[in-house]
């Protein structure tokens, strides 16, 4: 039972961290005169993956390496059908596939590198030095583009406020990664659940919950440039900057299941997803509800590979 209270509690406490982050880094970028879109990119975005972060470097330091891959091959499926389904059940997300057209080709080649570094067996330094090179990349062209903010949205709260928010934000979220990954360890053994099928699903859907809170947040209060830009920031960074900056820290070995089964279905919900985005240029509430079907028979039907 106390083992379920500290998962409970980890969960907890990535939620609240997350939202303290998004809600203190969100108003330091409004300062410095970023867009929405651009923040939804990068700090919301980035700052939303930070549980995802933490929990894959105490992952693989710990010898977990099938959590530490699998929260972010889970993480970027969750984002994609649980998140993006969700909030366009609660309110039809429209997109303008060509302003999205450079922000939407770096989450493609971030996917597509996905194959190239798990192919090999394991994730080296050379490939995580590769992939961060990529992130610094992104966030230099992003933070270059600027874009404005429109008039109606000003900066909230003090710098000082923000400051404090995005500090404590951090330090929540690193108590509630060790948490997480320790308890959600503990339950894969009891059950004999893989530890790749624990990180594509308990941790993967744990270390979301920011993205999740955020996104819908942000439809419901018609900020649709920060919900989608939250969402492609994350799959970004999990790619780039979590595998890239876990890998730096120590190589991850690979299982087997991510290259035959977790990788293909990624790489071809992504290219659905995109499809549907550049021909009809919405996500509706009966495409969201499929695309929460599709997200739960994935789980059930990957839970015993």
């Amino acid at each position: 039972m106390l083992t379920y209270l500290i998962l409970v509690f980890g969960l907890a406490a990535l939620f609240f961290g997350g939202d303290m982050l998004v809600k203190g880094a969100s108003g330091l970028a409004l300062r410095f005169g970023l867009s929405p879109m651009v923040i939804g990119l990068t700090v919301v975005g980035f700052g939303t993956s930070a549980p995802e972060l933490l929990v894959s470097l105490n992952a693989a330091l710990g010898g977990q390496s099938g959590i530490a891959i699998g929260n972010v091959v889970g993480s970027n499926i969750a984002n994609t059908l649980l998140i993006l389904g969700l909030a366009a059940v609660l309110a039809p997300i429209v997109v303008n596939f060509k302003t999205l057209r450079r922000d939407l080709g770096w989450m493609i080649a971030a996917t597509l590198a996905l194959p190239l570094v798990l192919w090999s067996g394991e994730i080296g330094r050379i490939e995580g030095l590769v992939l961060v090179a990529g992130l610094a990349v992104f966030l230099v062209t992003s933070l270059q583009s600027g874009g404005h903010i429109p008039d109606e949205i000003t900066p909230a709260g003090s710098l000082g406020r923000g400051v404090v928010f995005t500090l404590g934000g951090l330090v929540t979220l690193m108590v509630g990664a060790h948490y997480l990954v320790q308890s959600a360890t503990i339950i894969a053994r009891d059950f004999g659940v893989s530890e790749a099928m624990i990180g594509l699903s308990i941790v993967a859907v744990g270390t979301s919950l920011p993205e999740l809170a955020t996104t819908v947040t942000a439809v419901i209060r018609g900020q649709r440039d920060i919900a989608i830009g939250n969402v492609i920031g994350s799959n970004i960074f999990n790619v780039l900057g979590i595998l890239g900056l876990t890998a730096l820290v120590t190589p991850i070995p690979v299982a087997a299941r991510f290259v035959a089964v977790d990788m293909p279905f990624l790489l071809g919900l992504t290219a659905i997803t995109l499809g549907l985005l550049w021909l009809t240029g919405r996500l509706g509430r009966i495409t969201g509800t499929l695309m929460l079907i599709v997200y739960a028979t994935y789980l059930l039907s990957t839970a015993n590979l």
